[in-house]
């Protein structure tokens, strides 16, 4: 009878070495993105199959709040990687002297220009208010349309989500100086305000309110994986602020050089690929299948609203200040 305990043990004992053996990643992200319909998943398998090592997501709400993490835990990270921040954020986020430069060279393919050395883009979209068209037949064409509506909205805070800053710098690259009289005629739409997306979609999705701060890409999940075309993003005449999603690499990490391998593996055709039907974005490269069907249904704006990284760093206090002032009346 000792035999067989004798195996197991020896067994146990060379698993736990082997183990040990395999190099470990630490990434940083948001919650939508290792959830179970999320790219998490199917992004950890892809890469464990070829970087022989152990990929660890690790959440840590929506973008904002990740940012804030790490400028808490400073050069104490635990992680290697930080992977959901945005433009509105990059900024800060060099500021503060915490990320390594990539050293990667990829052909991208976004609307905008891109030469930063540290953050490199894995997907792009438009924010939207997304509404259901059997509720809401006739959604408001603008900001100043919705002020004047008695439609509810549900929006994230800018303080801890990517979307919420997102919704600021909109509202303020669209009006400048009006911005405050935007945001108070605004105010008694706003049913609440949510710490992230994940809690603002579900209570659109339950039918709390009549439209929720998302993407115009956010339709193409109802269409796609439940074949439900009652989801549409509104078209407003101001224009819609983009958002390119950033991933990058801590000076302070412990594996560079598989940091890095990741990194050429996030703007691969294997990653690239599963980000239309997982993150609901627009590819930073595009696939070499091409976008799914579906994707040539969705609201392409006109007119796309951006302020550079180092503009967003200024005006993001003042902006903030001009939201909850607004709010608070």
């Amino acid at each position: 009878m000792k035999v067989p305990f004798l195996a197991a043990g020896l067994l146990g004992a060379s698993t736990l070495a082997a183990l040990a053996q395999t190099p470990q990643l630490r990434v940083l992200t948001y919650d939508s993105f290792v959830s179970d319909w999320g790219p998490g998943p199917a992004v950890e398998a892809a890469f464990e199959a070829q970087c022989g090592c152990d990929l660890v997501f690790e959440s840590a709400g929506d973008g904002a709040a990740m940012l804030a993490r790490l400028m808490l835990t400073g050069e104490r990270a635990d992680f290697d990687l930080v992977l959901g921040l945005d433009t509105n954020l990059t900024a800060s986020a060099a500021g503060s002297g915490l990320f390594a430069p990539h050293g990667l060279t990829p052909v991208l393919d976004l609307p905008v220009a891109w030469d930063d050395p540290l953050f490199l883009p894995f997907d792009w979209g438009w924010f939207a208010f997304v509404y259901d068209r059997t509720r809401t037949p006739t959604p408001p064409a603008s900001f100043r349309e919705l002020a004047d509506s008695d439609l509810s909205v549900v929006i994230e805070d800018p303080r801890s989500s990517t979307p919420g800053l997102g919704l600021l710098m909109w509202v303020k690259a669209a009006y400048g100086d009006e911005a405050p009289a935007i945001w108070q005629a605004l105010a008694p739409r706003i049913l609440t305000v949510t710490p992230g997306w994940s809690e603002a979609y579900g209570l659109f999705l339950d039918g709390e309110a009549d439209m929720v701060l998302s993407y115009t890409t956010s339709p193409a999940y109802h269409l796609i994986a439940e074949q439900d075309d009652t989801k549409a993003a509104a078209a407003f005449a101001e224009g819609h602020y983009l958002q390119v999603e950033v991933a990058g690499m801590l000076a302070s990490s412990t594996q560079p050089d598989l940091a890095r391998q990741f990194l050429a593996f996030m703007v691969s055709d294997a990653f690239q690929s599963v980000i239309p039907t997982t993150n609901w974005m627009y590819p930073a490269v595009t696939p070499a299948e091409g976008l799914p069907a579906g994707y040539e249904t969705l609201l392409r704006p006109e007119v796309s609203l951006l302020f550079s990284a180092d503009e967003a760093a200024a005006i993001r206090e003042s902006a903030l200040t001009e939201w909850r002032d607004a709010l608070a009346q």
